[in-house]
This record gives C-alpha cells, structure tokens and sequence, in this order.
C-alpha cells in the first residue's frame, strides 16, 4: 500500500469537509477549495473525523493515484488553514519590480515593462524593489503564477541575472578566457 496514501488526512478544528462522491469541498477560515478525486480512487471520514482515501486494488495507476489523491487533499486542509506563500528575488543591474495595484510592473532589461496581473485567489506583496511574495489559498496556482514569473528572466548561469526563488542557489560556470 502507497506510505503516503494510507496515513489519514487530519482535520483541524473550525475546517469543514464536505465529501460528494468523487468532489471533496474543503471550507476553513481563509476560503473554500473543491477537487474532483479521479475515479477508482475513495475518498471517506472515520470515526476521528480524519479524511481516508482508499484504493480498489494494487493496480499501477491506481497506486500512483492513491498517494496523489492523499496529497492533493492534504494541500486543500493546508491552504484554507495557512495558505501558501512563494518568496521570489530578482538579481541584476536596473532589474526591479513595482506593486501596481493588484499587479507586478517588472524592468527586466527587455524595451518594455512586463504587467503580471493576480489571478483571482493570488495576492502579490512587493517588499523591496528586488524581492517579492506570492501568497494564495491553492498551492498549484501560487506555484504556477512564482514559475511564470521566473520563466520572464531566468538566472543566467555565468552573470546570475535574472528572477529565482528565495534561497535558490544558481551554479555559475566559468566564461571564456581571452587569447
């Protein structure tokens, strides 16, 4: 049996389960997320109020499913209780970001400013004109918005320009030598 698939989801008070076939609705302090379970796999609550996914059999897909399915409802418990939060820096001479609005202005050395908007759930928060967090409910959004926006500049491995997570470390090689 999948490690991950078989330890039960916990559910913090003032977090509301609502279990409809193969839609899980998670509703708690922060907001409401919902997740269409793929079919083989069951979804249930025991007797502590945790949630427990299970398996019909020990098919290949069905285990890949089973761990999945465990995870992914274990973020939407995470997200409406604490919420998730990417922190992004950028590096490089003239490279800044700018809080217009609900939106993030970028000078990336291209001829124009770059305009990312916050889709709905996603708020940005400029700290310093080089740092920057990305702050949602839903985890795959925040990490899909923080990769769009890396994918703008990519750190450069020779000048290590560019935008790249808090903490990222970029390996740096060497550049050509003259004659």
């Amino acid at each position: 049996m999948s490690r991950i698939g078989k330890q039960p989801v916990p559910v913090p008070t003032g977090v509301d389960v609502t279990i409809d076939g193969q839609n899980v609705s998670v509703k708690g302090p922060k907001g409401t997320l919902t997740l269409d379970v793929a079919e083989p796999i069951e979804v249930s609550r025991d007797d502590d109020g945790a949630i427990v996914v299970t398996r019909p059999n020990d098919e290949r897909r069905n285990r890949s499913l089973h761990g999945l399915s465990r995870t992914l409802i274990a973020n939407l418990v995470t997200g409406v209780t604490q919420g998730y939060t990417t922190k992004m820096e950028i590096f490089g001479v003239g490279y800044r970001v700018v809080a217009k609005g609900s939106d993030l202005e970028f000078a990336l050395g291209y001829s124009h400013p770059v305009l990312i908007s916050a889709p709905e759930g996603v708020t940005f928060a400029v700290e310093t004109p080089t740092k920057f967090s990305i702050s949602g409910i839903d985890k795959q959004k925040v990490g899909q918005i923080a990769a769009n926006i890396r994918r703008l500049r990519k750190s450069d491995p020779y000048k290590g320009k560019g935008i790249r997570y808090e903490g990222e470390q970029i390996r740096r090689k060497v550049g050509k030598t003259g004659k």
